[in-house]
Protein backbone atom coordinates (compact mmCIF):
# COMPACT_ATOMS: atom_id res chain seq x y z
CA UNK A 1 0.00 0.00 0.00
CA UNK A 2 3.26 2.23 1.20
CA UNK A 3 4.42 1.65 -2.36
CA UNK A 4 1.51 2.28 -4.43
CA UNK A 5 0.96 6.09 -2.27
CA UNK A 6 4.51 6.96 -3.54
CA UNK A 7 4.03 6.57 -6.92
CA UNK A 8 0.76 8.37 -7.49
CA UNK A 9 2.58 11.07 -5.36
CA UNK A 10 5.21 11.43 -7.52
CA UNK A 11 3.50 11.35 -10.67
CA UNK A 12 2.78 14.46 -12.24
CA UNK A 13 0.67 15.97 -15.15
CA UNK A 14 1.71 18.20 -17.46
CA UNK A 15 -1.56 20.43 -18.75
CA UNK A 16 0.18 23.51 -19.79
CA UNK A 17 3.71 23.47 -21.70
CA UNK A 18 5.84 27.02 -20.88
CA UNK A 19 6.66 28.92 -23.89
CA UNK A 20 10.51 30.57 -24.31
CA UNK A 21 9.38 33.24 -24.18
CA UNK A 22 10.77 36.63 -21.88
CA UNK A 23 8.58 38.79 -23.00
CA UNK A 24 5.44 38.78 -20.83
CA UNK A 25 3.52 40.75 -23.15
CA UNK A 26 2.57 40.01 -26.66
CA UNK A 27 4.53 42.11 -29.57
CA UNK A 28 4.11 42.86 -32.98
CA UNK A 29 6.42 43.29 -35.68
CA UNK A 30 7.16 47.09 -35.79
CA UNK A 31 6.86 47.42 -40.02
CA UNK A 32 5.23 44.90 -42.19
CA UNK A 33 6.70 42.57 -44.13
CA UNK A 34 6.69 45.03 -47.57
CA UNK A 35 7.21 48.29 -45.58
CA UNK A 36 10.86 47.75 -47.84
CA UNK A 37 10.81 51.63 -48.12
CA UNK A 38 10.43 52.76 -44.62
CA UNK A 39 13.96 52.39 -44.27
CA UNK A 40 15.56 52.67 -47.54
CA UNK A 41 19.32 51.90 -46.78
CA UNK A 42 17.88 48.50 -45.61
CA UNK A 43 16.38 47.80 -48.81
CA UNK A 44 19.26 48.63 -50.40
CA UNK A 45 21.65 46.73 -48.51
CA UNK A 46 18.90 43.71 -48.78
CA UNK A 47 18.43 44.07 -52.72
CA UNK A 48 21.83 44.16 -53.59
CA UNK A 49 24.01 42.17 -50.83
CA UNK A 50 21.21 39.67 -49.20
CA UNK A 51 23.79 37.75 -47.57
CA UNK A 52 25.62 40.67 -45.90
CA UNK A 53 22.35 42.05 -44.51
CA UNK A 54 21.60 38.02 -43.24
CA UNK A 55 25.09 38.19 -41.19
CA UNK A 56 24.31 41.50 -39.63
CA UNK A 57 21.26 39.90 -38.09
CA UNK A 58 22.69 37.22 -37.46
CA UNK A 59 25.69 38.60 -35.73
CA UNK A 60 23.18 41.17 -33.71
CA UNK A 61 21.44 38.00 -32.33
CA UNK A 62 24.42 36.12 -31.59
CA UNK A 63 24.28 33.77 -34.52
CA UNK A 64 26.11 32.06 -37.38
CA UNK A 65 26.56 34.25 -40.12
CA UNK A 66 24.91 32.01 -42.51
CA UNK A 67 21.79 31.20 -40.16
CA UNK A 68 20.75 35.20 -40.70
CA UNK A 69 17.56 34.76 -43.79
CA UNK A 70 16.55 31.41 -42.10
CA UNK A 71 13.20 30.26 -41.02
CA UNK A 72 15.03 29.15 -38.12
CA UNK A 73 15.66 32.64 -37.14
CA UNK A 74 12.72 34.04 -37.87
CA UNK A 75 11.07 31.63 -35.36
CA UNK A 76 13.72 32.65 -33.01
CA UNK A 77 13.36 36.46 -32.96
CA UNK A 78 8.76 36.25 -33.24
CA UNK A 79 9.49 33.54 -30.12
CA UNK A 80 12.15 35.86 -28.25
CA UNK A 81 9.77 38.62 -28.20
CA UNK A 82 6.66 37.08 -28.22
CA UNK A 83 5.39 38.38 -31.61
CA UNK A 84 2.25 36.29 -32.94
CA UNK A 85 2.92 33.92 -35.92
CA UNK A 86 3.46 30.23 -36.95
CA UNK A 87 6.91 28.37 -38.14
CA UNK A 88 4.37 27.60 -40.87
CA UNK A 89 3.61 31.53 -41.61
CA UNK A 90 7.78 32.62 -41.12
CA UNK A 91 8.48 29.58 -44.05
CA UNK A 92 6.24 30.91 -46.20
CA UNK A 93 7.81 34.52 -45.70
CA UNK A 94 10.96 33.49 -46.03
CA UNK A 95 10.12 31.00 -49.07
CA UNK A 96 7.68 33.68 -51.00
CA UNK A 97 9.41 36.32 -50.21
CA UNK A 98 13.24 35.92 -48.37
CA UNK A 99 14.34 39.62 -49.01
CA UNK A 100 11.12 41.24 -47.64
CA UNK A 101 11.41 38.60 -44.51
CA UNK A 102 14.99 39.45 -44.08
CA UNK A 103 14.42 43.23 -43.94
CA UNK A 104 11.89 43.50 -42.08
CA UNK A 105 13.77 41.60 -39.02
CA UNK A 106 16.72 44.12 -39.56
CA UNK A 107 14.24 46.82 -38.98
CA UNK A 108 12.68 45.40 -36.27
CA UNK A 109 16.10 44.63 -34.64
CA UNK A 110 17.36 48.55 -35.32
CA UNK A 111 13.80 49.55 -34.04
CA UNK A 112 14.32 47.67 -30.90
CA UNK A 113 17.93 48.81 -30.42
CA UNK A 114 17.10 52.28 -30.73
CA UNK A 115 14.59 51.57 -28.25
CA UNK A 116 16.62 49.71 -26.12
CA UNK A 117 14.61 46.96 -25.76
CA UNK A 118 16.60 44.22 -27.97
CA UNK A 119 18.67 41.66 -26.44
Amino acid sequence: MRAQNLTMATRHVVTIQPGFSASPQPSKWHTGLLDCMSDCSVCICGAFCYPCLGCQVANAMDEFCLCGGSVAMRTLYRTRYNIPGSILGDYYSVLCCPMCSLCQLKRDIDYRKEQRTFW
